[in-house]
């Protein structure tokens, strides 16, 4: 009796180690297949993997008062790749001050001031219109340096798109839409 006892209850502990070994594989393979079925669905849209392609449109170079030492700059960026890009440096020969990406803010009494940022994310297949109330450059401008309808190049540095040169056209404040 001993030993059927012994057979019976050995194979109920059996079970229960097949059981509980079971119950441990389903959550890891559980949780594979839901990532699994997230990346075919990123992949069925035909966008996983492909690069960021950044495009820089629509320069707007504000003609800076007499005697301001700084003007803004304005542009379209659009990220039309997969992934996302990071804009992280703009420069141009002819502002030889130097140029900063800024975010532009309005105070209750319709003040607007600057507030210097490092970088700015573009997600993938998204677009940034620079603003007077978002982002947008701060130029150093000398005095006379331009005068409205000038070109003037612009060279955007992006974290993996590398650098994109563009040209901004010198247009006098409030003579065309910067949103």
């Amino acid at each position: 009796m001993r030993r059927i006892l012994a057979r019976v209850s050995s194979r109920l502990g059996d079970r229960r180690k097949v059981r509980d070994t079971a119950l441990a594989a389903l959550v890891p393979v559980a949780a594979c297949s839901v990532a699994l079925a997230g990346l075919t669905a990123w992949a069925g849209t035909g966008r996983a993997g492909t690069p960021a392609r950044v495009r820089v449109t629509e320069g707007r170079l504000l003609l800076p008062s007499a005697g301001a030492a700084e003007t803004s700059a304005y542009f379209r960026v659009a990220n039309e790749g997969g992934s996302v890009d990071r804009l992280i440096r703009v420069t141009s020969p002819r502002a030889p001050g130097g140029i900063a990406l800024a975010k532009h803010r309005m105070t209750e009494g319709n003040t607007a001031y600057g507030t210097a940022v490092d970088s700015v994310d573009i997600a993938a297949g998204d677009s940034l219109a620079m603003s007077p109330t978002g982002v947008g450059l701060t130029v150093s401008a000398a005095s006379g340096q331009w005068r409205s309808g000038d070109l003037v190049p612009f060279t955007f540095e992006f974290r993996r798109s590398g650098r994109v040169t563009v040209l901004a056209v010198v247009v006098r404040p409030g003579t065309v839409s910067l949103q």
